[in-house]
């Protein structure tokens, strides 16, 4: 591979975007307990894995070429450009379902942790809002997000690795969280448990769900 990648070697650029992505993720997130910090963990090297490789170094598509012999004249950063043999035009199309994912995934959990935290300093149950189709709405969010940044827009091997992982860390730090507020709200909270979903919205309540409406 003699070519040089469009779109890559921006590292001033990466380390903005990582920085920017990690405070957000923190400010809402932060962690208190070691399984909030190992599921915090995961997503953060989500985040400076993905945005290395975006603007930084493309370790995917040099992967991909020393592998898989692709060596096409206009190789690119971004993986669907340079894989599918779509160029440019495929790097737009998935940078707008991406950017569409992301931004209803930061609504939602932004959404879910503002309901979240006026209930707590209510000491009340939440059922309503969000919390009426899922019951970690934050987490779901979350989801939502990297899947579309790390995957619709930007999938590098590492990102797509890592994200079932960040999936199922959050999902046993979820049953942690509720095992708590099963002992504060007990009977409630279980007839809530049995009658709405974990993280996925039932089928006719996700139009609802994505654009936060009641």
């Amino acid at each position: 591979m003699n070519e040089s990648i469009a779109h890559s070697g921006v590292w001033p650029l990466a380390i903005i975007m990582i920085v920017i992505a990690s405070w957000f993720f923190y400010r809402f997130f932060a962690p208190k307990t070691w399984k909030e910090w190992a599921s915090a963990g995961l997503v953060q090297a989500f985040i400076i894995a993905l945005y290395a490789e975006m603007y930084g170094f493309p370790l995917t598509i040099y992967f991909l070429v020393r592998f898989f012999g692709i060596d096409a004249p206009n190789l690119n950063a971004n993986l669907w450009s340079s894989f599918l043999g779509i160029g440019e035009f495929g790097m737009i199309i998935s940078m707008i379902l991406g950017y569409m994912l992301l931004f209803i995934g930061i609504g939602i959990f932004i959404k879910g942790w503002r309901e979240l935290y006026q209930a707590r300093q209510k000491n009340q149950m939440i059922t309503d809002g969000l919390y009426q189709f899922v019951r970690h709405p934050q987490y779901t969010g979350l989801f939502i997000a990297l899947f579309g940044e790390g995957v619709i827009h930007w999938p590098t091997l590492f990102s797509i690795t890592i994200f079932p992982f960040i999936i199922l860390a959050y999902y046993f730090l979820s049953l942690s969280e509720e095992k708590k507020v099963l002992r504060q709200f007990g009977e409630q909270y279980k007839t809530y448990q049995d009658t709405v979903p974990m993280f996925i919205p039932r089928i006719g309540t996700w139009k609802k769900f994505a654009t936060n409406q009641k």
